[in-house]
């Protein structure tokens, strides 16, 4: 007898996947930094990774999504799983920068996992519910970032490039359990046929945005993503600047950061939503995370910087928030689209961080570990997240609170 579609199946491939990249996290630089011979190359260096890694998900992201659309969630999955697991391996093995950088290009375009299990969720909940279920998709994150990069940093003192062979495994076993465990969750009746033309990056972008009560959300979603890949992209090197954090320390600062997010979106994510609602979670989510940039890139102790990810905990709770309100917005049979999308939009501003992030900590990176310019990477993403504060406040002011969810046609 098949199995039930539901949503712990899904829940379970997402930790997996997310401990496999969280292994690397305190380690890529460090692996980097054995092919370059400055701090400025390695700096430079850990960006490009960054840059074609997000560069080709963008691209592949919406096609990924559609063929979800056409063929259902499994089977895509599945190879998402796949191809991540030969790019752990073959950055385990690479023996150059243009091995790496091939590697990161393969995962890129493959990495769809994180659209595929949203458009698995949308399949499975009411619109009403999204948010929640967006939020467990958040604690299984919060969780595999828990273990991976604290693991991943005890594994990284040992040899640097461990963490990227246990990652590898990891995918295998991953891959293996949605083999044999993970049901499909698009009934054939849904499923509808692929429109090249909306399966571009910038088509399906477009198509998001035109959804009713979504509109300039993209574009706060969009410069929210760009400040959060700012200080992901700079976290590592930057700790290590200014604190002299080696893997070790950087994988725990990392586990406080998914601890929290677990806690928020798996647990108090639900009832911020019910007091609160989606609109004023995520304005006050998005002012916490303006202070919160600040005071990292002010820190001159590493004490301050937990401090302040625990403050933090409402910015834990803006993206489930808006995802679910572009999720409501979107026709059921092209959740894997919109989804593929938001993964698209994400992927960009991957891409276009490093050539923000990674230059200005470049900069000052020969500066003293007390002077504050170091800090400038998230300064510019305090800026950013403000310049997302007040789209959200001025688009939510224009949109009625309990406008109905309704899909505007492209090219209408």
């Amino acid at each position: 007898m098949p199995r039930k579609p539901a949503i712990p199946f899904i829940l379970i491939t997402l930790l997996i996947d997310v401990m496999g990249f969280g292994l690397l996290l305190p380690v890529l630089p460090a692996l980097v930094g054995e092919f370059t011979a400055s701090r400025d190359a390695q700096t430079y260096w850990y960006g490009a990774m960054i840059v074609t890694f997000g560069l080709t998900q963008f691209v592949c992201a919406p096609i990924l999504g559609a063929l979800s659309d056409r063929f259902g969630r499994r089977p895509v999955l599945l190879g998402s799983i796949f191809g991540l697991g030969v790019m752990f391996l073959a950055s385990a093995l690479a023996t150059s920068l243009a091995g790496l950088l091939l590697a990161r290009i393969f995962g890129g375009m493959l990495a769809a996992n994180f659209a595929v299990a949203n458009a698995y969720v949308a399949d499975l909940t009411a619109p009403e519910d999204r948010a929640r279920s967006f939020g467990m998709i958040g604690a299984a994150f919060g969780i595999g970032y828990v273990i991976g990069p604290m693991v991943g940093g005890l594994l990284g003192s040992i040899d640097i490039r461990l963490p990227f062979y246990v990652a590898a495994g990891l995918s295998a076993a991953n891959f293996l359990y949605g083999w044999l465990v993970v049901p499909e969750s698009l009934p054939r009746e849904r499923r509808k046929p692929i429109d090249w033309r909306r399966a571009t990056p910038l088509t399906s972008l477009m198509g998001v945005a035109r959804l009713k009560a979504v509109g300039v959300l993209v574009a706060v979603i969009a410069v929210g993503n760009l400040a959060q890949f700012i200080l992901h992209g700079t976290w590592v090197l930057y700790t290590s600047f200014r604190f002299g954090w080696g893997p070790r320390e950087t994988g725990l600062s990392l586990f406080v950061v998914g601890l929290m997010a677990a806690v928020v979106q798996g647990g108090l994510l639900g009832t911020l939503l019910k007091t609160f609602g989606e609109r004023r979670v995520v304005i006050a989510g998005l002012a916490s995370g303006v202070l919160a940039y600040i005071g990292y890139g002010l820190s001159t102790a590493g004490w301050a910087v937990y401090a302040i990810i625990l403050a933090n905990f409402l910015a834990f709770a803006v993206g489930p928030a808006l995802h679910a309100i572009v999720s409501k917005a979107a026709d059921p049979s092209e959740q894997g689209v919109a989804m593929g999308s938001l993964t698209s939009l994400s992927s960009l501003m991957a891409v276009t961080a490093p050539f923000i992030g990674t230059p200005l900590l470049a900069e000052v990176s020969h500066l003293p570990s007390g002077d504050w310019r170091i800090g400038a990477p998230f300064f510019m993403s305090a800026l950013l997240a403000f310049i997302a504060l007040v789209l959200a406040a001025w688009h939510f002011a224009r949109q009625p609170l309990h406008a109905a969810p309704h899909v505007v046609q492209p090219g209408r």
